[in-house]
């Protein structure tokens, strides 16, 4: 079993999620659900729970500071939230977890599965608080969720990313690859403010990176290692037209 706990200002938020746990994710127990991040900063160094479900807006304490203070501690996170573009967005480039109010129990089941195959990294945490207090700061390093742990990657490094089933290739500078345990769709959505598109249903590429592109039905793109990608139908055109501002 997975002793959790819930930490929401709103105890209508934490006796749902206690609901949808108990009928959906048996192998979850929530052993407290707290209202302040003061509370549940006293009861997390004490009972040492698995997992934490950790809501960001909160009065005084809020998520993101509660968190700080527990960084060092082995423990599973899911953040759970209204909507907030920016800090979603730095959630998900520190390779942590999220579920968006009212929760859906379809995606808590995932998040739940994901989460019992890793643990936090401290590194992730200080890169999430990093993001959160420097908005207007372009980011180049992402942090790659491994079979091994983590993995902190420079965006510009990417030449192109392959799928493989449930995880993703990321092919990089210096003939250098990484297994990230993540689907193509979630990378491409990381990747999604830089000079990334996705050419197939199979393959996203570092617009940056190309050599060459290759007339044919769909044609194929040379990249800059000399790999061959091939680009489908039904997304030749918005290729073609991403790769207008590149010619000389």
């Amino acid at each position: 079993m997975i002793k959790a706990m819930i930490v929401d200002d709103e105890p209508y938020a934490c006796e749902a999620l206690s609901i949808l746990l108990q009928r959906y994710c048996p192998q979850v127990t929530v052993t407290g659900s707290y209202h302040s991040g003061a509370d549940a900063l006293i009861a997390i160094r004490q009972e040492r729970p698995q997992l934490l479900f950790l809501d960001i807006e909160m009065p005084r304490m809020n998520g993101f500071e509660l968190l700080d203070n527990i960084k060092e501690l082995p423990l599973q996170l899911i953040f759970t939230t209204s909507y907030d573009q920016y800090a979603i967005k730095a959630i998900r480039f520190s390779a942590l977890d999220y579920l968006l109010k009212p929760i859906d129990r379809e995606e808590l089941q995932r998040s739940v599965q994901k989460a019992e195959q890793r643990f936090l990294f401290p590194q992730q945490i200080d890169m999430l608080l990093f993001r959160l207090q420097n908005p207007t700061h372009q980011f180049y390093k992402i942090a790659i969720p491994t079979m091994e742990g983590l993995q902190m990657v420079t965006v510009d490094s990417i030449l192109y990313c392959t799928s493989d089933s449930n995880y993703t290739v990321l092919a990089l500078k210096g003939h250098q690859k990484v297994v990230a345990s993540r689907t193509l769709k979630e990378i491409e959505e990381l990747l999604e403010d830089y000079s990334f598109l996705r050419v197939h249903h199979s393959s996203l590429v570092n617009l940056n990176e190309i050599s060459k592109y290759v007339k044919g039905e769909g044609g194929y793109l040379v990249m800059s290692d000399n790999a061959s990608i091939n680009v489908s139908r039904s997304r030749k055109d918005s290729l073609l037209k991403k790769l207008q501002p590149y010619r000389s």
